[in-house]
């Protein structure tokens, strides 16, 4: 394969496989594994389907169109501060979650070494401590991210081999399949899934090769399905659904994160699952936090026009991480929920934004050219719709 096109893949996949993944067991686990797949499929053609949309837009447009000015060019002013808002709603509804199921995992840890913090401490500490990385800059991140990257996936396939003789296929084949229409677990599914805005990047990276776009775009988005369903088959069938410790119980629990991990390791009774877990979880979240955390920071430098250094470094730090730390000390607990809130903004900018811009680009302005999604205006049309309806849906719920 390509060493390119294979980059690219990975690159998708470390977008797409972070802390979202520790929830998606407990979300779902009314519906039961097989309610899970189901739900698993449907997200990610949904998201797949939005990334080539994203894709056909931005082909239209000069390079380095990122979705802010793609957006101002297929629809206007409305659209671009429509992008703009989202984005930001987006990546500290994101930090809000992996704040709060970090300094979880964190304190969590740190009761191992007989070391008690109160929960407001935790967050502090955490957010203080990792968003030093993100200070260094992008340089730091790349090295510390790398190495991350290398352990969570080491640590992701041996806890899978480790649990498989712990699966109890009965369990897999409880819950309630009425329960796929939880929009919870929709929504944090959707996260799970939510790639779609490094595409620009990756068009720039091919040189317009349309071709291997798209091979990236699917496969990329390919692994994390995979990896999710054999995720969600292996705690399904090693934590029973019911039970004070159970999944359902977990969905309730103001520590999901470190309950998620205690009772894996207390079911399955084993030296090696509770190591690898508390590694591949706690790996998860780093990851995702300094991604997230670089990409707000970036955007700030970019959008208040200063340069990274000196004192403007710290405004740009503290701008980015102290709303979402706030909100973590006053609601500790929101990691599943800050998620879901995070689906919502994933549907507005990953989907219904992409759709609008194509609809106006091919059927109003008539710039639609080269590289045509196939499935016309219902394609849009259905897509619009049910994105639209699951938002209002979340709202009313």
């Amino acid at each position: 394969m390509d060493s390119k096109l294979l980059g690219s893949i990975l690159l998708i996949v470390g977008t797409s496989i972070g802390a979202g993944m520790l929830a998606l067991p407990i979300v779902s686990a009314q519906l039961g594994f097989m309610g899970s797949l189901m739900l698993l499929v449907a997200c990610w053609m949904v998201m797949t389907l939005s990334a080539f949309i994203l894709l056909e837009a931005n082909l239209w447009l000069p390079h380095n169109s990122n979705i802010i000015s793609m957006a101002k060019a297929t629809i206007g002013p409305v659209g671009q501060l429509l992008a703009w808002v989202t984005y930001l709603l987006l990546l500290y509804s994101l930090l809000c979650a992996y704040i709060a199921g970090g300094s979880d995992l964190f304190r969590n840890l740190l009761s191992f070494a007989h070391i008690q913090l109160p929960e407001w401490l935790s967050s502090v500490l955490f957010t203080v401590v990792f968003s030093a990385i993100v200070y260094l800059g992008i340089h730091s991140v790349d090295h510390v991210n790398r190495g991350l990257m290398f352990i969570k996936l080491t640590a992701y396939s041996l806890l899978i081999l480790l649990l498989v003789p712990f699966i109890s296929v009965p369990q897999l084949t409880g819950g309630h399949m009425s329960e796929i229409t939880s929009i919870t677990a929709i929504m944090v599914t959707i996260t799970s899934f939510g790639f779609s805005v490094i595409v620009p990047s990756l068009r720039i990276y091919f040189a317009d090769d349309v071709k291997k776009l798209k091979k990236a775009i699917f496969w990329g988005s390919f692994v994390p399905l995979v990896c999710y369903v054999l995720w969600d088959a292996a705690i399904m069938g090693v934590i029973p659904l019911g039970g004070a410790h159970g999944l359902g119980a977990m969905v309730h629990s103001p520590t999901s994160t470190s309950d998620l991990v205690n009772t894996l390791t207390t079911t399955a009774n084993s030296g090696f699952v509770n190591l690898f877990a508390k590694l591949f979880t706690s790996v998860c979240i780093l990851t995702s936090f300094l991604g997230v955390g670089l990409c707000l920071s970036d955007f700030w430098s970019d959008g208040l026009q200063l340069e990274k250094k000196g004192k403007n470094r710290l405004i740009i730090q503290a701008i980015a991480f102290a709303p979402p730390l706030a909100i973590v000390l006053f609601f500790p607990h929101i990691f599943i929920r800050a998620l879901a809130y995070a689906g919502i903004y994933c549907l507005m900018l990953q989907v219904i934004i992409p759709v609008w811009m194509v609809w106006n680009g091919r059927y109003r302005r008539g710039i639609g050219k080269g590289f045509y999604v196939p499935g016309g205006k219902v394609l849009l049309l259905v897509l619009g719709v049910l994105s639209i309806t699951m938002i209002i849906r979340n709202f009313l719920s």
